[in-house]
């Protein structure tokens, strides 16, 4: 497996390519609109082609880069099945299994941030069957979790937030490595760390928002958020194909 993260650290913004060197299949997890030449570039440089365009969730800070990778290379693009956006998309489900070659991506459907927020655990079977990362989208961040308030209904989503991550993610086996959608300098959650990347058993020990109940976890998390990302509906309208 080959695997590059882009960063765009001015606003804390994580993308990642990564794919089967083998078959030469590659994907891109939360592309942003100002990278996709580079993305592009990259999978060219390495003989690969790009086969899958995911989002994590529809973004409220930046402009999704998918649909124009897409245009550019006939990829499918990959968003939770209850996506709300006006555009024709390839609908993945809580468990489903996507092949690139060697390289497995299992959905976890992980709302919360947004109803649709989902996590891909990846493994290459080169390596084995065990899996290798998880990319987290805005669901878990170093040292933090993601905002529950932007779409509103902020308790019920943090509590959906906190069953996502308790049942989904800290399940995973403890030196998964875990790669987020951002990190400090991003508006989509309060305290994050500025290293864009950890491990599940980093997180279970130095995350204190994962050892809170329920209760504890609704609280902290509700009471602490950032301001609202600049643009945000007119981001959003974009990146749900109604602008």
């Amino acid at each position: 497996m080959f695997f590059r993260p882009f960063y765009r650290f001015e606003t804390g913004c994580a993308a990642y390519v990564f794919g089967c060197g083998g078959k030469g299949l590659a994907c891109v997890v939360d592309p942003h609109e100002a990278d996709v030449d580079a993305y592009l570039e990259f999978a060219a440089s390495k003989g690969m082609r790009i086969t899958h365009v995911f989002d994590t969730h529809v973004h409220a800070d930046h402009r999704s880069g998918a649909r124009r990778l897409v245009e550019a290379t006939g990829a499918k693009y990959c968003l939770q099945r209850s996506a709300n956006v006006a555009f024709p998309f390839e609908p993945v489900d809580d468990g489903q299994l996507i092949e690139l070659g060697n390289t497995i991506i299992r959905v976890l459907h992980t709302p919360g941030h947004t109803s649709e927020s989902m996590c891909l655990v990846v493994s290459d079977l080169r390596r084995g069957t065990e899996p290798w990362f998880v990319c987290t989208g805005d669901t878990l961040f170093v040292g933090a979790v993601g905002r529950p308030d932007l779409p509103g209904h902020e308790r019920e989503n943090a509590a959906l937030l906190h069953t996502s991550v308790r049942d989904k993610l800290l399940v995973l086996p403890g030196d998964l490595e875990v790669y987020p959608a951002h990190f400090a300098g991003s508006a989509c959650g309060d305290g994050m760390s500025g290293k864009p990347a950890s491990t599940i058993s980093f997180e279970k020990k130095w995350n204190g928002l994962l050892a809170l109940d329920e209760a504890a976890f609704v609280e902290a998390v509700g009471g602490a958020v950032p301001p609202k990302p600049d643009g945000m509906l007119e981001i959003m309208r974009f990146n749900q194909g109604r602008a």
